[in-house]
């Protein structure tokens, strides 16, 4: 990561107009947070039926977000097909493309080219390193190019890893960490890439292990979510697992809990699950949590919804105890 911007192209100090680059599920939720949030948005995607997927969608978005009782977030929304229409007058672009390399590469070369010179360029990739997808950009451009990865749903989640790449100005990660901020998330700089990030990598592990619990027959999918809903989830909604660990240890810490469990600790690492996502292991996956959740469009919103309320109670819990504190 670099020191080096000049005065010239150093990024915006305010934020008030928004790229959307993309209109899937994250690009709609990050555009629906933008408006709430009194920005104009610019989104952008070819899909045919782009004004009838934001749409669709907003409602459901909006109950979820502070701001939206009095304004409509839908007139701070314009829509195009174009990136560059979108990035010529953003304050920050936000990429939500799919995650294939080469088109983000290409993506952001046009992006860069019709950006102001001093918005920040943002990627929502859950995995592509920064510094890989900045190979084509200029020094100029890829001094101001990170990845701004949001933790799904990013509406109501408050996690965004900002990672920055081998040619990000520092200027321009400590820009992108506090207009995050500013929208009430939560945003952590990684010290440098690594694949996947964090969140999703400590993700992965987990669903490997979740996946080989359930194909084994050891629980079925419900119950794998009973356990961890009403364990690790449930204690890592107020602390983290290394603080949990040290906490477990009481006046010893963490030091005394490796010293009396590591070994066997260690013993279960070599028996964790590595299963193989086949055809029929995906049946089984797919056919327990559908029978346990619902499918289709209707027992999605339903779903998502609920989802959406119980998260933002336990965040408006969670900040209401730090301020107590």
């Amino acid at each position: 990561m670099t020191n080096a911007t000049n005065s010239a192209n150093s990024p915006s100090a305010r934020f008030e107009r928004a790229a959307v680059i993309g209109a899937g599920t994250i690009g709609l939720a990050w555009a629906a947070l933008f408006a709430a949030n009194g920005m104009h948005v610019r989104l952008s995607d070819p899909r045919t039926d782009l004004r009838e997927s934001l749409e669709a969608a907003l409602p459901s978005l909006s109950a979820a977000l502070p701001g939206t009782e009095d304004s409509d977030p839908r007139e701070r929304i314009e829509l195009g097909e174009d990136p560059e229409w979108a990035a010529e007058h953003a304050d920050v672009v936000q990429e939500n493309g799919p995650e294939r390399v080469e088109l983000k590469r290409e993506l952001f070369q046009r992006i860069a080219d019709a950006a102001p010179e001093d918005a920040v360029l943002a990627s929502s990739s859950s995995g592509l390193l920064p510094t890989d997808i900045a190979t084509r950009l200029s020094d100029e451009a890829a001094a101001r190019m990170l990845v701004a990865h949001p933790f799904n749903p990013p509406h109501v989640v408050p996690l965004v890893e900002i990672v920055p790449g081998e040619r990000t100005a520092d200027s321009v990660g400590a820009a992108a960490f506090g207009f995050y901020e500013r929208l009430g998330k939560t945003p952590v700089r990684l010290h440098h890439e690594t694949s996947g990030f964090v969140a999703n990598r400590l993700q992965s592990a987990v669903l490997a292990e979740s996946f080989d619990l359930v194909l084994r027959g050891v629980v079925d999918a419900e119950q794998l979510d009973t356990i961890v809903k009403n364990s690790l989830g449930n204690r890592w909604a107020t602390v983290g697992p290394l603080e949990s660990f040290h906490l477990g240890g009481g006046p010893g810490g963490i030091r005394h809990m490796i010293e009396h469990l590591g070994k066997g600790m260690a013993e279960r690492w070599k028996d964790l699950g590595t299963p193989e996502l086949n055809a029929a292991n995906i049946d089984t996956l797919a056919e327990q949590t559908e029978r346990a959740y619902g499918e289709g469009a209707e027992a999605y919103r339903a779903r998502s919804a609920r989802r959406d309320r119980r998260q933002l109670a336990i965040t408006e819990a969670l900040r209401g105890t730090d301020e107590a504190d």
